[in-house]
């Protein structure tokens, strides 16, 4: 396939692209570089620098690069910041997104991979979370994912335009290879921050509240590897591809951490202290959240492989010590 990857400059998409490339597929990587990098894209990418808001310039690359599907990657993703400004998510989160799909049905193409979020789901009225969970978003940032998951639903219904909603849980890690390792920029998400602070990049981080019920007080989250997640993406892109129909699906390491665990467990594998603040709770954030992939497992033929809290830690401690930004 000739797949647009919108927001493959990223650190998801290009683990992504190299999925993809790995596949056999012909990847055209569509980024504005708001926040992805030129040095994350391999030697054999076609890379467009354009914008979602633009639909010209979306209907232009597919036209011009023989597109036939695409995976869409290119979100706002902080639940904190979603709640201070949601009009920064309507406008690229919602409009961006519906340009897109609109792009893609003007030139008589289908098969969308939308990376979604668990953030659909709000507060777990249960743990693990499947798929017939109540959809409550809890933060901004959640809704519009949701709303977009809707708005597939209904061109499926009117266009027969396929799509597949991933809906995953914390993203960590790096290329279990170690060829990609470009960091992110401003990064939100704990891990990275944990690892800027081991190091020496940030003085301290801070941990959002210890008063939640669970063993230790900080929220538990499902944490998932980014080279699964590419694999994921992949399998779902060819799934809707050749079953012509569409898909939405849990992605997680069906086990759980809690802020202080991963903040332990990377003192452990870097050999730093990594010093913190507790401070208040943002809003929006739930205490737990554990997704089940059996729908994944059933659909995809997929599980995650390279998920487990040592894997996640050590692939991005090395990506940190590549770059050499680990001060001594």
């Amino acid at each position: 396939m000739n797949v647009l990857v919108v927001g493959g400059a990223g650190y998801i998409g290009s683990h992504i692209c190299k999925a993809l490339f790995q596949a056999g597929h012909k990847v055209v990587v569509f980024d504005n570089l708001s926040s992805g990098l030129r040095s994350n894209l391999q030697a054999n990418t076609v890379f467009i620098q354009g914008d979602l808001l633009q639909y010209d310039e979306i209907v232009t690359a597919i036209q011009q690069e023989h597109i036939d599907s695409a995976i869409h990657l290119a979100a706002f993703k902080a639940a904190g910041e979603s709640m201070i400004v949601p009009e920064k998510y309507s406008l690229n989160n919602l409009n961006g997104s519906v340009n897109l799909i609109n792009a893609m049905l003007e030139c008589k193409i289908s098969n969308l991979v939308f990376s979604s979020s668990a953030a659909v789901y709000g507060a777990p009225v249960y743990n693990p979370i499947d798929e017939s969970h109540p959809k409550e978003p809890e933060n901004y940032y959640g809704f519009t994912k949701l709303k977009v998951e809707e708005i597939l639903a209904w061109y499926d219904k009117i266009h027969s335009f396929r799509s597949a909603c991933l809906r995953y849980f914390n993203a960590a890690g790096y290329d279990v290879d170690g060829e990609l390792k470009g960091l992110e920029t401003s990064p939100a998400n704990l891990l990275p921050v944990v690892m800027e602070t081991a190091a020496g990049l940030r003085e301290n981080m801070q941990v959002f509240g210890n008063d939640y019920p669970t063993p230790d007080g900080t929220c538990i989250r499902d944490y998932i590897h980014v080279s699964d997640l590419a694999q994921a993406h992949v399998k779902a892109l060819e799934y809707i591809a050749k079953q012509g129909e569409s898909i939405n699906v849990n992605l997680g390491s069906e086990a759980g951490a809690s802020v202080l665990e991963m903040i332990a467990a990377a003192e452990k594998i870097t050999g730093r202290k990594i010093n913190y603040s507790i401070v208040g709770r943002r809003e929006g954030d739930p205490a737990e959240l554990i997704a089940t992939s059996a729908l994944a497992q059933q659909k995809l033929n997929w599980r995650a492989e390279h998920s487990d809290v040592e894997s996640l830690l050590k692939t991005t401690w090395e990506a940190y010590l590549q770059n050499g930004v680990v001060k001594s």
